[in-house]
This record gives structure tokens, sequence and C-alpha cells, in this order.
């Protein structure tokens, strides 16, 4: 498998190599504070401040292969301590920005970080309220100059750091020494794995993995450094981490969205045509939509339906790899004009050219219905071990229900009880100082994904279900939790949901209502209520959730279907520990948490 590549990329060499192609043109664009007009960051820039944090960190003393911190937010800062970390041959270890100060502190003490990037006052505060537990830590390094550094002496703002090597013209020669000599089997990261259960497992990624990635992704979709991404996932989880590798090594132009919850007006603001996320954010256009044609007038609703049927038959046709012909093509321009192109214009993503899609399951109603409307989802499946991608689909063939094709030079099987099982040159060496659980996780050359799936006679890989998540109901019928979960975030008065049932006659869920759409609702419909809690007790909504769940669960087994239901008034939150940093339930939390709540769905017999 290794010798699929026989080219060497290395990311410590590629930002000089594209400054000097480049030169004045933006390397990547923010906003200040996350609002505003958009600031452009020229290649020489970015460049210029990967240099500097470089020279400050040989001043600091790292050493080849140490771990260096960077606990932020998305911001152009970010990639610059990344790259600058590179540079030196030392480990940037990514840390959520959302972290609560345990976890942090249980990654700084076994990663052995002295050095820490922080982005904002939050993530600060949290690292001077466990510095007492980590004495190592000898330098923080604040991103954002407004920060009040509270006359800490180990803090220092970046822009002053990166001014600690510029007058010491030694430290060039050691740099650029540093950065030649930078090996393949280098660690380029340690991903702590936000896990659903026990404590986050550091994952070893060498350069050698990344520069496959890089390969076989210039093999799998065709990226011109023409294009515009939008940084939007954190830049701590691997899928956007690898994607803004890819982009930088293509020479793409990267926005960064500095707040998660700015995304819709990051998209209308700057149009972009690449865009990697999660399925959440496909899940709430369609079900924004929808809500919308629901109280369309009937005239409207029949022209969209008609629009939209018209867009699934060209789909069909897509996934063969043949393009819509005669009275279809006529249709579908009409179709396009009067109702599809208005829709993706609606969601920012009119300018798409593919749009990288994966972490969970998207159910095929869903992507049906954006490459109906003219949304090329390029749905995927990977892990962090695997360097992100394992398969995804292809331009011109490609099959909705599945989850792709294996990428060039990754190979796939399965295992007992149909466990995916991977190999090839993307695959992690291991987890950090935890040689036990890297065993577990392997079976000889191949990767135990820890999830079940089957392949399929053109060799699309396809997702059933994570094998730790299963439910078994006291009948003895496993049910998938976020097949169910799926299903019930279509709705548009729902945002989040967590299936339990495990030894349980039937199937039950908590659920987060969307309280910005279910308090118009109320209000449209007359319901008073006084707070959140009033609202969802009151006898009309939980009939309208009991009517609607039913309904959305119609292609679902008898056996899989939520039977009881519970609404929150709050959300399911990362710092709770309620939910990981990429939006999956940590079902074992969640038990604990609402272990009343859920008592209640099965009363005593």
């Amino acid at each position: 498998m290794a010798n699929a590549f026989n080219q060497s990329i290395h990311l410590a060499q590629s930002a000089q190599q594209n400054a000097e192609k480049y030169g004045e043109r933006a390397a990547l664009y923010y906003q200040r504070h996350g609002r505003g007009e958009w600031i452009p960051v020229s290649w020489q820039k970015f460049y210029q401040q990967i240099q500097g944090v470089g020279k400050a960190l040989l001043k600091e003393g790292i050493k080849v292969q140490e771990m260096v911190g960077i606990f932020s937010q998305n911001m152009p800062e970010w990639s610059m301590a990344d790259f600058g970390s590179l540079s030196v041959r030392a480990v940037p270890v990514p840390i959520y920005a959302t972290n609560t100060a345990e976890q942090t502190e249980y990654i700084i003490h076994n990663a052995d970080i002295r050095i820490l990037f922080v982005g904002e006052q939050e993530q600060y505060d949290k690292a001077l309220a466990i510095l007492p537990q980590v004495p190592q830590i000898e330098r923080i390094i604040v991103f954002d100059s407004s920060v009040n550094l509270m006359g800490e002496e180990k803090a220092v703002h970046f822009s002053d750091f990166i001014k600690i090597g510029e007058n010491d013209p030694s430290l060039d020669e050691i740099l650029q020494t540093r950065t030649k000599e930078a090996q393949m089997d280098d660690l380029v990261t340690l991903i702590y794995t936000s896990g659903t259960t026990g404590n986050p497992k550091g994952v070893m990624l060498d350069a050698s993995n990344f520069s496959a990635c890089m390969q076989m992704h210039d093999q799998r979709l065709h990226v011109t450094d023409q294009d515009t991404s939008l940084c939007f996932l954190p830049l701590s989880h691997i899928f956007e981490r690898a994607w803004s590798y890819y982009m930088f090594h293509k020479g793409v132009t990267n926005y960064y969205n500095l707040d998660p919850k700015n995304i819709k007006e990051a998209l209308t603001s700057i149009r972009p045509n690449l865009l990697c996320s999660v399925p959440r954010l496909y899940e709430k256009v369609y079900s924004t939509i929808i809500g919308k044609v629901e109280k369309a007038t009937p005239t409207k609703k029949a022209l969209f339906n008609w629009a939209v049927n018209v867009g699934k038959q060209v789909t069909k046709r897509k996934e063969k790899g043949k393009k819509p012909f005669g009275l279809l093509q006529l249709k579908y321009a009409v179709a396009d004009k009067l109702v599809l192109s208005k829709l993706r214009q609606a969601t920012g993503l009119d300018r798409n050219k593919f749009l990288p899609v994966a972490g969970s399951r998207l159910s095929t109603e869903v992507k049906e219905f954006m490459f109906a409307i003219g949304l090329n989802i390029k749905y995927g499946y990977g892990l962090s071990e695997t360097c992100a991608t394992v398969s995804c689909f292809q331009d011109k063939i490609f099959k909705l229900g599945t989850i792709g094709t294996p990428m060039p030079g990754v190979a796939v099987k399965l295992g007992e009880n149909n466990e995916i099982l991977v190999k090839g040159p993307t695959v992690m060496k291991g987890y950090y100082k935890n040689p036990e659980a890297t065993a577990e996780t392997f079976e000889g050359e191949w990767l135990k994904t820890g999830d079940a799936g089957d392949i399929d006679a053109s060799g699309n890989l396809i997702f059933t279900e994570r094998i730790k998540d299963l439910i078994k109901t006291s009948g003895g019928k496993y049910v998938a939790p976020q097949t169910v979960e799926n299903t019930i975030c279509r709705d548009e008065y729902v945002e989040q949901v967590a299936v339990v049932g495990d030894e349980q006659k039937y199937v039950t869920a908590l659920i987060v209502p969307a309280f910005e759409a279910l308090e118009e609702y109320a209000r449209n419909a007359g319901i008073a209520f006084k707070d959140r809690l009033e609202l969802i007790s009151h006898a009309d909504i939980q009939q309208l959730f009991d009517n609607r769940i039913k309904k959305i669960q119609d292609n679902l087994a008898r056996f899989e279907q939520v039977k009881k239901f519970t609404l929150l008034p709050e959300a399911f939150t990362i710092e709770k520990g309620e939910i990981t940093p990429t939006l999956k339930v940590r079902r074992k939390i969640i038990l604990e948490h609402f272990a009343n709540e859920i008592a209640s769905m099965y009363p005593a017999i």
C-alpha cells in the first residue's frame, strides 16, 4: 500500500513553497472577533508569521518532536502556530476550544505539554485555572490581543511572542536546518479522540500519513488554486484539520469561521465552492426548507414538489454516470430556474463545486434532497485513526445509500460481526502511551474501526451501525440509535435527540426542541407561555411532537420506533460532557444526567 504513492509531501515545507509561488495572493481570510469585513492574509505574510512562531519556539528551547498544545477556536493564528511548530519538527496537539478545564488538564499531562497556545479569554481563563495542576507549563501564548493576561508572568500575547526571535539572526539558520531535516516518520500531530466513553486517546499520525492523504485526495478530487473553502468545523478535529492541510497544499483560499454559530452568515457572505461539514448542517437545511414548504400555499407546494422530483430524476442518472437528456433536461432547466437555484442561493452554497460531509450518518432521504436541489454532497467515512477519509463518493459514479468507495491506496474488508477493517498508508501509528489500546485496535495490519458495515458488488462501502452503540431491547431486538436519532432530527422542531432503551421493552427518546421554530409556532397558534419549561409542558405542544414523531418514523421497523419521549428545556452541552465536540451523543453521560426523566418513561409494572 505504501508504494502506491511515490511523492513525499511534507507539511513543514509546503508553506514556504506556496509563499514563493503565490507571494501577495491571499492565503486566507478572517473576521475580527468573528464579525464584520473579511480581512485577507497573503501567503507571504502567512509564511512570515509561521517563521516568527518557529524562531520563538526555538528561543523557548523547543526540542525535536516535543509536543505543543493549541487550545483555540478557528483563527489564522491557529494555523500559524500549527505550521510554525511543524517547521521546527515539534508536534502540534490540538485541544477543542470547548473542552473543560479538566479535559484540557488531562491532555496537557498525557502529552507532556510545556508550551500552550490559547485562543480567547475563555480558553485563557481555563488555562490559568489549571496552572497549579500542570506546573510543567512554561509559556502560554494568547492569540487574541484583547485578552487580559492579568499579570501572569508565563503568559504573552501572540503578537509579542513572534517577535522574540526576530533580532537573533542565528535562529534563521537553525530554523531552516530544522525544516529541511524533517522526516517522513516525524509525528505531525496527536489527535485526541473526543470519545463517547472514557478518557480520550492520542492518535499518532506522522508525515507519511498526511503525505499519502494529500496524494489520494489528488487522485479522487478535482481541486485547484482558484477554489475557495470555508474553515467551519473545529481545526481540533481531524476532518477540518486534514481538509485545511489539503486546502493549503492546493493553494485554495481558506476563510476562517471563528464562531460556529455564525455559519449561516458566513456562508451567505462568502459563498464558498468547497466546505467540509458534518451531517447536522444539511439536516438543518433540509428541515428548515421542508418546514417552510409545509406552510406554503398549495400552488407553491406543488411547484416545489415537482421541481424536487425532477431534481431526483436527474440524480438517479448521475448515480450511473449519465447526464439528463431530452425532455428531462428541459424540465430540469425550468425547475432550476423557478425553484432549485433559489434554494441553493438561500443556503449560501449556490457556487458549490462539491461538499465533503462525514462524521455521522446522513440519511439517504436528505442526501437525495441535497443532490436534487443541486448541492454536490461528497459523502464519506473516516476516523481520526485513518487521517480522516477512508471512503467517499466519486465524482461521476456514486450510490446514495452508501458511504462511497475506498480511497486510492486504502483497503477495506469485513471482520467478525461485519466490523469494517481498514489497511493503508493513512492508518495511524498507534495511541500515544497506550500500547494496550493500540493492540486491541489492530488485527495484524488491519485497523478495527468499531463500525459494522457491508460492501456491495460495485465496491461501495455501506455503514450499518456503531457496534458499541447498539441498543438491545429486553425482547432481544438490536436497535442502532443513530439511525433513529437521525430520522427524528429531520423534523424542523427538533434540535437534538438522545435515544435510549437498552434492556427495556421499548425505545424512548430525550428531545431538545428547536426552540426558535417552536416558539414561532406557539405564537402563531395562540399558545401562551412564560418560559421554555412551560412551553414544552403545554398539552398542545406535547401533542404536536407526538404526531410528528409518529409520522416521521414510518420507515423504521416497529421495534426501532420511539414509543415515548421527554422534551427538555435545555440543550445537551459539551461543557457538561453530554455531547462530544463533534456533536455526538455521549450516551453513558446522558443516562446519568437524565436518569429521572428516563425512568419516568418506563413505569414499573
